[in-house]
């Protein structure tokens, strides 16, 4: 029936008011339920509240990605810098100085950054509370702190390969952030149980605020001395330069990947590669293909422990006189017809004949998949001791369907069998395979958008690939323009008609060359990044096309005429796209439209290097990308516009967020502090868990890993207890009341984490001086297993004994009782 104000009154059966707009779980939230849920059961709510939860936990990932980006741009301001030097033309050099100090960064800007969910959470709980406290934001920064230091250090421990250790690098830093760790919580516990039981008083929160400058200070001035020596990686191009086999584009990830990990990265690169990976983003350590693990592996070690000869040089004698067999792959490359049905690889031994070899053929996924475009292969080649056979081959199946879609590739790979043999492989131990898809007439292009050739060749080759299709006779012009090069002094041109048969996917374009006499080896560049002279080039460009065949991406190539050694051209290339990959994943320099692309794509766009999992957690998190995308990219005005926005977001986000948690574990009968110390801080925690790990194994010291958690843990007391403490403390002093903060679970958890924490920390001071061990992470196996499962038991036993506690099971009174 209708009331008299004209509002809709609802009756039970007994004649009873129903008020549909207070229901179970809608009252005390600061925004949600957005809409009456009064129909609603209690386990479709529940489901719902826990999916929309685990999304925005993933929303907040991606906004973190963008705050630690502008983060990253702050803290990476650099002034110039005049220092006196006679000889200088000026009488000055000028050197570019980090405006922040690294340590500084990391316990300010870098600590919010990675605890700004759990900090804002408690700022947003008490200001909706009409600053009165709440449970949810304080057992969140406990249970945060536990998950941090207890099970993140087990991971961080376990995760470093046997035998080897992390140590901490800067002790003095260490020892101010672990020793403020356990005190901030020994504060905390003393407040709310010693001085003003169940209660905070405003000079309190002021000091627990004052608390979190003084910590940036004390660890700055035990930083002032300290320093790392940064590490050259600038001989490996060589190597890959020298690989056969090895296209430039993974040479360039090799390289890239190389040097990310020999450099040293605050916890905040590790926390945005985290993200990413958690999100399906552009990763910031770029995959290296299983094909090409040998080669990365073989970079990886020091320089003066990798072997003196060049093994993938085809002078190297792998046989060393004959003494052993030498099993490799005739070609380093093959393509095949997708309507052919099958391919060969053949596989040659030389060296000596006379005994058996047995070799493993396997072949590995490339952008061509096992089962959908060829058959795996994985068998065991033969070469017979009477009959000295020197070939031998394997065919592998190809899957013709009708569909059109691009060339794709995989490798084939030997593997020897039986070590004892004493066989070893060749330089041409890996073979690549590209299915050239037949279905259509195709596209012309150059296969790189340049080319190095040897002027005492005669002659430039430069290849033109038939792509997507191989079907019918086409053809295309071309035609050549001086750049420095001149047409008839230096080379033959001007234009010409480049014909392709039925199935013909590679022609070349022949281009004489003449001899200069000008060029000569003095002049070659001896720096890094100029193995040679680069003063002599011209273009080619194909134009018309007839038979059906369009043009593709790459119409245009550069050809560049040196007279240096033959490799240097493929290392010069590999520099140029580790260059440009750096560039790329540089994060300070994304653009607006470089956002929008990467939001769009999986992987940022690097879709060769995409998982499945990739893909999923690209779907899952396509509308945060978008939406996140609009803000100002961090290169803009020092990264502050993007710092500011993205952390308004991120406090919006919290906001819901607590009300998610809360509500939801409100229909499934879970206090706040339960949901707090569990489902909240794993949730914010776990990109800290990916990055801390990924630090661990790439870092050379500890210091990223789990040096930086203490200061985050301490950072999350006096800041995000200290400031809305601050600001409720002097709220109701103000108004003449106190500011109520009840310490029955709150008190118990934080004294059963101190607890952990002093044991936890003594175990990595232990780890450290054992000689034995030697660090605080890694080492022997058994050592660093048992290490582990005590990390592990003690957030396990926090965790347990705090729910006990809060559901009433067990009563450990500690301090005043709450209400008395």
């Amino acid at each position: 029936m209708s009331g008299g104000n004209g509002s809709t009154v609802y009756y039970d059966p007994d004649g009873q008011v129903i008020d549909i707009y207070n229901y179970t779980c809608s009252q005390g939230f600061l925004m949600l339920p957005a809409i009456n849920e009064y129909t609603w059961s209690t386990g479709v709510r529940a489901f719902l509240y826990l999916v929309a939860l685990l999304w925005f936990f993933l929303g907040v990932a991606n906004i973190a990605d963008i705050f630690m980006g502008a983060i990253e741009r702050i803290t990476s301001k650099t002034k110039t810098v005049r220092i006196s030097d006679p000889e200088a033309e000026n009488g000055y050099t000028e050197v570019e100085l980090k405006v922040w100090n690294d340590t500084v960064a990391n316990l300010s800007l870098l600590a919010l950054g990675t605890s700004a969910p759990e900090i804002l959470l408690s700022v947003i709980e008490i200001v909706g509370n009409n600053f009165e406290s709440g449970s949810l934001g304080p057992g969140t920064i406990v249970g945060s702190a536990a998950f941090n230091l207890l099970f993140i250090s087990a991971i961080c421990i376990y995760a470093i390969p046997d035998g080897e250790i992390r140590r901490i690098a800067s002790v003095k830093v260490f020892g101010v952030t672990a020793f403020t760790c356990v005190f901030a919580y020994v504060w905390m516990a003393i407040v709310l149980l010693v001085i003003s039981p169940n209660r905070v008083e405003v000079w309190e929160a002021v000091l627990t605020f004052i608390f979190f400058p003084l910590l940036i200070v004390v660890a700055y001035l035990a930083d002032k001395d300290f320093c790392l020596k940064k590490k050259d990686s600038y001989d490996t191009e060589f190597e890959l330069g020298r690989e056969r086999g090895l296209p430039p584009e993974e040479a360039a990830k090799i390289l890239y990947r190389h040097m990310s990990e020999e450099k040293s990265h605050n916890r905040g690169w590790y926390r945005i590669n985290a993200i990413r990976g958690l999100t399906g983003g552009k990763k910031l350590i770029p995959k290296v293909m299983s094909a090409f693990q040998d080669v990365y592996e073989r970079v990886q070690l020091p320089e003066g422990e990798r072997p003196n000869d060049d093994p993938s040089s085809s002078n190297f004698d792998h046989s060393k006189g004959g003494r052993n067999p030498v099993v490799q792959f005739t070609a380093a490359a093959v393509a095949v017809m997708e309507n052919e049905g099958k391919v060969r690889l053949g596989i040659k031994r030389s060296g000596l004949l006379d005994v058996p070899v047995t070799v493993r053929v396997e072949t590995i996924n490339g952008t061509a998949v096992s089962g959908e475009d060829y058959k795996p292969f994985n068998g065991l080649v033969e070469f017979k001791e009477a009959k000295n056979e020197t070939l031998r081959e394997v065919w592998i199946e190809i899957v013709d369907d009708c569909e059109w879609e691009p060339d794709e590739f995989f490798f084939a790979k030997l593997k020897v069998e039986s070590p004892e043999d004493d066989c070893v492989l060749g330089p041409v131990s890996i073979c690549e395979v590209t299915i050239i898809n037949d279905d259509e007439p195709g596209t012309l292009a150059f296969s790189k958008p340049s080319f190095v050739v040897k002027e005492t060749g005669l002659k430039a080759l430069i290849p033109v690939v038939r792509l997507g299709g191989a079907d019918g006779h086409v053809s295309v012009r071309w035609s050549t323009k001086d750049i420095t090069a001149l047409e008839g002094k230096d080379y033959q041109g001007k234009e010409g008609l480049l014909e392709f048969d039925n199935q013909e996917t590679t022609k070349n374009i022949l281009i004489p060359l003449f001899e200069s006499n000008v060029r000569t080896l003095a002049s070659i560049s001896t720096t890094l990044f100029s193995y040679y002279e680069r003063d002599e080039s011209f273009s080619i460009e194909l134009g018309e096309t007839d038979g059906g065949a369009v043009l593709g991406k790459i119409s245009k190539t550069i050809v560049t005429i040196v007279n240096d050694e033959e490799f240097n051209g493929l290392v010069s290339r590999i520099l140029n796209m580790t260059k440009a990959n750096l560039d790329a994943l540089e994060l300070q320099k994304t653009t607006y439209m470089q956002q929008f692309v990467e939001a769009m794509n999986v992987n940022g766009g690097d879709i060769a290097s995409a998982s499945f999992l990739d893909y999923i957690l690209h779907f899952l998190t396509f509308f945060w990308k978008i939406l996140f995308a609009f803000i100002p990219p961090a290169q803009y005005f020092g990264g502050w516009p993007a710092f500011v926005i993205s952390l308004a977001v991120i406090g919006l986000m919290t906001a819901i967020v607590g009300d998610l948690a809360g509500i939801f574990g409100c229909l499934i009968g879970l206090e706040d502090a339960i949901t707090a110390i569990t489902l909240v801080a794993l949730g914010t925690s776990m990109p800290d868990t990916f990055a801390s790990k990924t630090a661990a194994v790439m870092e050379k010291t500890a210091d990223s890993s789990i040096g930086n958690v203490n200061g985050s843990n301490s950072v999350n007391v006096f800041l995000g207890l200290g400031l809305p403490w601050l600001l409720a403390s002097i709220y109701h002093e103000a108004k003449g009341s106190t500011f109520n903060v009840p310490a029955d679970s709150l008190g118990f958890s934080v004294v059963l984490y101190s607890i952990a924490a002093v044991i936890a920390l003594t175990t990595l001071v232990i780890r450290r001086n054992i000689t034995s061990i030697g660090g605080e992470l890694g080492g022997p196996k058994v050592p660093k297993i048992l290490s582990s499962i005590l990390f592990v038991t003690l957030w396990v036993l926090y965790i347990l004994f705090s729910a006990l506690q809060a559901k009433g099971v067990i009563s450990v009174q500690i301090g005043t009782p709450s209400g008395k």
